[in-house]
């Protein structure tokens, strides 16, 4: 399967759309906010640029992306003013799969537009918003143009499934679920284990010659709460997904 070319989150407004179910991915977004913002500004600090290029990894299609967009821009104008010096314009490239509803992150843009403008005597921000479709694991932008990197909750999804964890005549060795769970034998860890090392390697590769020196970046990720594997907080919402899709396959098959 290409996961590139079928891979998204559901899109539009619509009650089951990831727009309006996306509450959970802004509030972990929001307990590091203090560190991304800290980031920017200290980038911001040491190199002064006219032209400052940020670029959202995985920014799907809600609005967490153009909050997110509002704040660091919010936070690099106080920066200036502080200095008594002219805010640098913004490019801000959007990025996720092909398949992303970019159509409507792109519709909210005169409302980020609107909200940019207000209280501010000199007028809106430069900002210049486009979007990048592609995958994050190999390269996307020019060599040496971005001033600072943010992904929030897209990299634990990997590139692809993991060949390890089929058996010499192509069979999953991962039956009994549809993650690593305490049923999985250990070559299902291991295997999950060396695509991230390979996928995660390709992306840090990648994004270090887009990177300008002096450049930063502020990744959030899924992790876990020790070594085992299972120990992740979301373990019982797979586990209630799986069981889901397993009374469906067992009701079709009857």
């Amino acid at each position: 399967m290409d996961l590139e070319k079928v891979f998204h989150m559901k899109g539009g407004r619509g009650e089951t759309s990831y727009s309006e179910n996306s509450s959970l991915q802004k509030r972990a977004a929001d307990k590091v906010n203090h560190i991304t913002l800290e980031a920017i500004k200290e980038m911001f600090l040491e190199s002064k640029p006219m032209s400052l290029c940020i670029a959202d990894l995985g920014c799907s299609s809600g609005p967490n992306s153009l909050s997110n967009i509002k704040e660091l821009v919010n936070a690099i104008e106080r920066e200036s003013s502080k200095l008594f010096e002219r805010a640098p314009e913004f490019r801000v490239y959007l990025n996720d799969l092909p398949t992303n509803d970019f159509n409507t992150i792109f519709q909210a843009l005169p409302d980020l537009y609107r909200e940019l403008k207000k209280g501010r005597n000199h007028g809106s921000p430069s900002i210049y918003i486009a979007g990048y479709p592609g995958t994050f694991y190999g390269r996307l932008f020019p060599d040496k143009c971005l001033h600072f990197i943010y992904s929030s909750n897209s990299l634990h999804w990997l590139s692809r499934v993991p060949p390890g964890i089929y058996n010499e005549q192509g069979d999953s060795t991962n039956r009994k679920s549809i993650y690593i769970s305490e049923n999985s034998p250990p070559q299902v860890a291991q295997a999950y284990f060396e695509q991230f090392k390979q996928d995660f390697s390709l992306f840090l590769q990648s994004r270090s010659d887009e990177v300008v020196v002096g450049g930063r970046m502020v990744l959030i990720l899924l992790g876990r709460n020790g070594p085992n594997y299972v120990d992740r907080g979301t373990a019982f919402l797979w586990e209630i997904l799986y069981r889901s899709l397993a009374i469906l396959v067992s009701k079709v098959r009857c």
